[in-house]
């Protein structure tokens, strides 16, 4: 070690010691938000936790599906009807989450059949039995033109599956942009995490099986990555359980017996989006889908307290 090693290491243990967290829990999206940064001025923290409130309102209402002139609503409209174009966000949320729905052979999955008909659609019974089966394959997308295109009329989209990563994902990105080096939002429980703790230390979560909460099996190191976590709640309940809202059994899958899935990822949308796929397709399959991607991990709890980890997590 030479003296401006030492020097960097005496400057890391200053800054520490005049570092602190700052935390506000907030109702958003329907969920409780807590948003922490790392920093040595109340109101510094305090203007970038509102800016990142700000984008997470905003994710919100751009996904809204109450709002009729969003543009998931005016996807939904037009369904079998005509191409609707889109913002590029738009275009590029459900291009990723189709993407998503190949990747776990239509476990995750943004459509659904509404199951609203109008009065000339009541007078046949054929086409509209033929609407309820719809899937992400009959969502066509023209990149050149940025539009969306469902292909049965009743048949929608919706990101309550996945939206709560993205907007965790968004908050972050402005929460960096305005100068937050280091930082954690847990967004109903699933956490994603930038830079370091004020010791200079890495995030850590400690995982446990559901139903022994106070009793962690492992330690996790999810600085600059994301964890989310889904729960069986057949069986469990639990303050942070996931809704199955892309979850489509008819596809193949049964649930499996599966206490737990917690999906490590770099971005809070992906790690939201694949922890209820993985439990719908089983320990054997979840885990070699996810030894096949790279920089994402899972730790799975079957129904006998066996656990699970894929390959890179040492459990201890």
């Amino acid at each position: 070690m030479n003296i401006n090693d030492c020097g960097m290491l005496a400057l890391n243990k200053v800054l520490a010691n005049n570092l602190t967290v700052y935390r506000r829990e907030m109702r958003l999206m329907g969920n409780k938000f807590e948003i922490s940064v790392v920093g040595n001025d109340p109101v510094w923290a305090g203007e970038k936790i509102n800016s990142a409130a700000a984008e997470i309102n905003r994710v919100e209402k751009l996904l809204s599906t109450f709002s009729e002139d969003s543009e998931v609503n005016t996807i939904n409209r037009n369904a079998g009807m005509k191409p609707v174009k889109v913002s590029a966000e738009i275009f590029k949320l459900i291009n990723r989450s189709l993407q998503i729905s190949e990747l776990t052979y239509g476990a995750f999955d943004i459509t659904y059949y509404s199951g609203n008909k109008t009065a000339a659609d009541q007078d046949n019974d054929t086409a509209i039995s033929s609407y309820t089966v719809v899937n992400y394959k009959d969502v066509v997308l023209d990149a050149a033109a940025t539009t969306v295109f469902l292909k049965e009329k009743g048949m929608r989209i919706g990101f309550g599956a996945n939206s709560k990563g993205y907007a965790a994902d968004r908050a972050k990105y402005i929460l960096q942009t305005e100068g937050v080096s280091n930082g954690v939002i847990n967004a109903g429980g699933d956490l994603l995490s930038w830079g370091l703790q004020p010791d200079m230390e890495p995030w850590t979560v400690a995982a446990a099986d559901p139903r022994q909460q106070n009793q962690p099996f492992a330690d996790l190191d999810i600085s600059n990555m994301a964890v989310a976590t889904s729960v069986n709640t057949e069986k469990y309940a639990t303050i942070n359980e996931k809704k199955p809202g892309a979850l489509k059994p008819k596809n193949g899958f049964t649930v499996s017996e599966i206490k737990s899935v917690s999906i490590l990822s770099p971005t809070a949308e992906f790690a939201d989006a694949m922890a209820t796929p993985v439990m719908t397709i089983g320990v054997n399959a979840g885990m070699y889908l996810i030894n096949q991607l790279n920089q994402i991990g899972c730790v799975i709890i079957d129904d006998h307290n066996r656990v699970y980890p894929s390959k890179g997590i040492n459990i201890s």
